[in-house]
């Protein structure tokens, strides 16, 4: 991985929601790295900022309501994005960095046809006619496999199916090429047919043009076979990071294993009912003294409520942020096995 060449840093990102009841830490001291064309997985249950910290790359909040905190920095390419003037916004969003939004019924103009609204992409970011720009609107419609572009381009939102709709914001998404695309939720409203599909076209697009993907997501299963690496979201923080291998065959931290129970197995021989965590996430309008997930952890120690863990590094871009690994922790079993190389 160090070999690769980064293209965007995460450093210390903290963001507010600004309401009359207090401010609220929706996500508190979020670092990571993205390489270029790799697909990093960003998982977590509802409420733990994965969202929130997708649309901060892309400054797509509304201040003052939503704030980011003094410190925070987003770099791409070395330039600080919560630094950028409006020009260099625009510029960035778009045809730098694309998103692909989690509900494309509300995220497409119901009284545009879809073909035009990958044109008006087109000619935002680029000095081309409107005829060029509908040309280039069909092409990327048949770069994401929609039968007869042509046709489709003509249609608006509620003339396409779910699928349908999901492909064309993700041709929107890739009007202007852009070295990153966001893909938040983007499969959650769709049949788990319509899922691979989706799924199968962002890794074709991926491997034709070297595009790194942040897959923003709460469904492990999603992304056992798509991302190269994961990191696991609770309370704003994140609290495990490591290979998808990693995280699926050696979870060090509780919830990371909670997650992986709640999933469904086709090799389980029993018909009893699913896994499911217990308890609720914390506060976030509140100060978290020690771990965030010490209510709800079974293995939930004295020291778990009074101080917040450090983040441990086992080696091989695996790391966690639980006292579990700390050399005087007791022995727990698997969520143990990489205490030894981190201490």
């Amino acid at each position: 991985m160090e070999q690769q060449e980064k293209i965007l840093e995460v450093k210390n990102l903290r963001v507010n929601f600004n309401t009359y009841a207090g401010k609220i830490q929706a996500v508190r001291g979020v670092n990571f790295s993205l390489y270029k064309g790799e697909t990093l997985a960003i998982v977590g249950e509802s409420g733990c900022g994965k969202t929130v910290t997708s649309k901060a790359l892309l400054r797509l909040y509304q201040p003052p309501l939503v704030s980011v905190a003094e410190g925070s920095e987003i770099l791409y390419d070395g330039q600080d994005v919560l630094k950028m003037n409006k020009k260099q916004l625009q510029a960035y969003r778009g045809r730098e960095v694309g998103m692909i939004f989690q509900d494309p019924m509300t995220s497409l103009n119901p009284t545009m046809k879809v073909g035009d609204q990958i044109a008006e992409a087109l000619r935002i970011h680029n000095k081309i006619s409107k005829k060029e720009a509908a040309v280039l609107a069909v092409e990327k419609l048949r770069l994401v496999d929609i039968p007869n572009p042509e046709k489709r381009a003509e249609c608006y939102p509620h003339q396409l199916s779910g699928g349908m709709r999901q492909r064309v914001v993700i041709a929107i998404a890739l009007s202007c090429s852009p070295k990153i695309i966001i893909a938040d939720e983007p499969t959650t409203a769709l049949d788990v047919t319509i899922q691979a599909q989706i799924l199968d076209l962002l890794m074709e697009i991926r491997e034709k043009t070297h595009t790194a993907i942040i897959l923003v997501t709460h469904d492990l299963g999603v992304v056992a076979n798509f991302a190269s690496r994961i990191q696991v979201m609770y309370a704003g923080q994140i609290v495990e990071r490591g290979s998808t291998r990693d995280l699926f065959y050696q979870p060090r931290h509780p919830y990371t294993r909670a997650l992986l129970d709640s999933v469904p197995k086709l090799s389980s021989k029993t018909h009893g009912e699913l896994y499911s965590l217990k308890g609720t996430p914390p506060d976030l309008i509140l100060e978290l003294k020690g771990c965030p997930f010490a209510a709800r952890c079974q293995y939930c120690m004295p020291v778990c409520q009074e101080r917040m863990p450090e983040e441990i590094d086992l080696g091989e871009g695996h790391s966690v942020s639980c006292w579990l690994q700390h050399p005087m922790a007791p022995d727990v079993g698997p969520l143990n096995d990489g205490r030894k190389a981190g201490a």
